[in-house]
């Protein structure tokens, strides 16, 4: 009769895989190739483990996409990193890298991605807004937001952040705003909800402000994102076109199935696969998750910001960073980035949010190339037909199922948390399991090497070999601030 030591050798060597000089790696397999999965790959790579990376799309990525089309890059998905400082993890990648970046705003931006000057803000029939009037009416936005914050602090119970705003004009009539006023207060609105990817009646009050922004401002990645995710990859072992469907761990490892019926074994997995992907059910899990996990993805939301990118020959609008769109409701308003101050391209990018967004995606793509230039017709009549466009479809893509993530009316703000928290060999990483960074592509990056360190301790200290491998990431790597592109 085998011995207990021998039977239990059996079962390590089971789920032990083996690297090419015969002796025991650590395994772990990472679904979703996106900036978190690709971020725990990298990291365990590097301390030894053997990693297997399974992504459903034909490209790594995720919601991560530069796209060359048009002969330069030009991102359909993440453009901007957050926080352009030392404090930003992707910082020294991108410092390293040269990629230029263009600050958008400081920062104290009442628009999060954008300073108040560099609008032009126009009327349904094209008459430009007048800036003090801008100016104006975004610090009376920023007066609102702060009674409402005064409403949240008085009230037990949530509410929309739209709701809140009625509470305010109920209680300080002198803030109410109509004619012209009303209409730019509404286009500050509409790109609020552009930042949450979400309608402000979705949008929570109680947590509309927790997320954490890092200093330093914004700066749009001049080159696209495509070159960090590339070399964070580099060297990995990568499947393209292997979509999951089936998880199944237990206690001495796991086994994913993908969808022509071939089956990886590991020690442990990473699932950083967007949120949207793990509340349409696609993937199964046995045994099921438990209840708090379940619920944590079924109560986060997920909002949709598209992008309509439309290439023309020459620029014929003003050397602004966007043009704007008033009207009398936020759905009516329009927002369109100007890359040419940024890259020298003429290209301006029509990005709807929420509701407008699910209704544009059900159009063709010519369709919706045809209402972004409408959209810009109002403010430029005399507007030349684009030679070029690119359409966005996050909200309808079966490998991302929605922009990023929020909060929603009602819910707390740590279900980020609870989403990220591991379920015995499985750990879970991506945008939506940051509390403090939801939505960001640095925060999905510093989920994915907080999983890759969750992970490589459990696998480790299970076998008691825990000072065998260094920390996924030295605390020696030099810091570089990306090179900003000054304001033209």
């Amino acid at each position: 009769m085998a011995s207990r030591a021998d039977q239990t050798n059996r079962q390590l060597n089971r789920v032990l895989c083996y690297s090419n000089t015969g002796a025991a790696s650590p395994s772990v397999i990472i679904i979703g190739g996106g900036m978190a999965g690709i971020a725990a790959a990298r990291a365990l790579h590097d301390a030894s483990f053997k990693v297997t990376l399974l992504e459903s799309r034909n490209r790594i990525g995720g919601r991560v996409c530069t796209d060359y089309s048009f002969g330069f890059p030009v991102d359909l998905g993440a453009s901007w990193l957050h926080g352009v400082s030392e404090e930003n993890p992707l910082a020294p990648i991108i410092g390293r890298l040269g990629l230029p970046l263009y600050r958008t705003s400081g920062d104290n931006s009442v628009l999060y991605d954008h300073d108040l000057e560099s609008y032009a803000l126009y009327d349904m029939a094209g008459n430009k807004v007048p800036q003090e009037l801008v100016t104006k009416v975004g610090e009376a936005f920023k007066s609102m937001m702060d009674e409402a914050n005064q409403v949240r602090a008085e009230n037990r119970e949530d509410m929309s952040v739209s709701r809140a705003i009625s509470v305010v004009f109920e209680r300080r009539p002198d803030l109410r705003l109509d004619g012209l006023p009303h209409k730019v207060l509404q286009w500050y609105l509409c790109r609020m909800e552009g930042w949450f990817a979400a309608d402000a009646d979705t949008i929570s009050l109680k947590c509309w402000d927790q997320e954490e922004l890092l200093p330093g401002g914004h700066g749009l990645m001049v080159r696209g994102y495509s070159p960090v995710i590339n070399t964070i990859a580099k060297g990995l072992d990568i499947r393209l076109g292997h979509r999951v469907t089936n998880i199944v761990r237990r206690y001495n490892g796991v086994k994913v199935t993908v969808e022509d019926g071939r089956a990886f074994v590991a020690d442990a997995a990473i699932v950083a696969v967007p949120l949207g992907v793990l509340k349409s059910n696609c993937i199964k899990f046995e045994p099921r998750l438990p209840e708090w996990k379940e619920a944590a993805i079924a109560d986060l939301g997920v909002g949709i910001e598209n992008k309509i990118i439309l290439h023309f020959r020459e620029v014929f609008w003003p050397n602004v960073e966007f043009l704007g769109v008033v009207a009398e409701t936020s759905y009516e308003c329009s927002y369109f980035l100007n890359l040419h101050k940024a890259t020298g391209h003429a290209v301006l990018v029509y990005m709807p949010a929420g509701q407008l967004a699910r209704d544009i995606e059900k159009m063709s793509d010519e369709a919706a190339a045809n209402f972004a230039f409408a959209q810009l017709k109002k403010i430029l009549p005399d507007a030349s037909d684009p030679i070029q466009y690119l359409v966005s479809h996050w909200g309808t893509d079966v490998d991302s199922l929605g922009s990023y993530s929020y909060d929603i009316v009602g819910k707390p703000h740590d279900l980020y948390e609870r989403l990220r928290i591991p379920v015995d060999n499985l750990f879970f990483a991506g945008e939506a399991t940051s509390m403090d960074y939801p939505g960001s592509v640095h925060g999905a990056y510093a989920t994915g090497v907080l999983a890759a360190e969750d992970c490589r301790m459990h696998v480790l200290e299970r076998y008691g070999e825990v000072d065998l491998f260094q920390p996924v990431m030295g605390e020696d790597t030099p810091a570089f601030v990306p090179l900003q592109i000054s304001r033209i």
